[in-house]
């Protein structure tokens, strides 16, 4: 019995140890890079070390959490998911499906809620906006809003690419030249947040879920290779925002 609970309690501790040790090490070069500029170029004493080491151990434990409740959670669901629409049949269940899981996990992205906050910000000071409360929460909630519907719209129509077997790379092409056209009549106030709002609507909660969509539903579907046709619903995750923050820019 003893060697039993003794077996069952170093598994567990190897379950615990083996990701937490994976999760330091991915982010043991960030320490280094920080801590040689610290030493040895500003030459300066660290501040609050103790807080410090605190703080880098709970990203530790957050990102092992974190990549752990993938695996388990958010990945198993979106390939359950679309592989039951793949064989409900329904394309306009599945179209209006990806369409709300990419404005859903959107609204719901943290990065986009910090650069929308600091954007309403940034036009109050700069006299873009009234300087009010009301003024920048609609502003900041108008700016989320705009890159949600565009992600939704995204996913929609890289689910329709999956669908059809259209190449990528035409569509992504396209897309980009039509962000450098929007790009000249833009005000150059708005084109800085339109780029970068790209990047941030790819973060934490949208990317497992959309990845997971377009792997399960190119798994399910006959012909198309998970690897050729289930990823690049990222891509246009990250182009439209810079298309529909131009356009919102424009009106404004």
């Amino acid at each position: 019995m003893d060697s039993r609970v003794n077996a069952i309690g170093i598994a567990l501790m190897k379950a615990l140890i083996t990701p937490l040790v994976s999760s330091f090490r991915d982010l043991l070069p960030i320490v280094l890079v920080i801590s040689f500029f610290q030493a040895f170029v500003l030459r300066q004493a660290i501040p609050d070390i103790a807080g410090i080491l605190l703080g880098l151990l709970m990203v530790v434990i957050g990102l092992t959490l974190f990549i752990r409740g993938l695996e388990i959670g958010l990945f198993p669901i979106g390939e359950s998911m679309a592989s039951a629409f793949a064989r409900k049949g329904s394309v306009t269940w599945l179209l209006l499906f990806a369409f709300c899981l990419g404005f859903g996990t959107t609204v719901a992205e943290p990065a986009l809620i910090a650069v929308a906050a600091e954007a309403a910000e940034v036009a109050a000071n700069g006299g873009m906006i009234a300087n009010s409360d009301e003024a920048r929460a609609s502003y900041a909630t108008g700016l989320r809003m705009t890159v949600a519907v565009s992600v939704g719209l995204a996913i929609l129509i890289g689910v329709l690419r999956i669908l059809k077997g259209w190449p990528i790379q035409y569509l992504i092409i396209g897309g980009y030249i039509l962000v450098i056209i929007i790009t000249m009549f833009a005000p150059k106030e708005i084109i800085g947040i339109a780029y970068d709002s790209g990047g941030v609507t790819t973060s934490t909660i949208t990317v497992p879920l959309v990845t997971a969509l377009g792997v399960g539903l190119a798994s399910s579907i006959k012909g198309r290779n998970p690897m050729v046709d289930g990823f690049g619903l990222i891509a246009f995750a990250s182009l439209t925002p810079m298309i529909f923050v131009m356009i919102y820019g424009i009106i404004l």
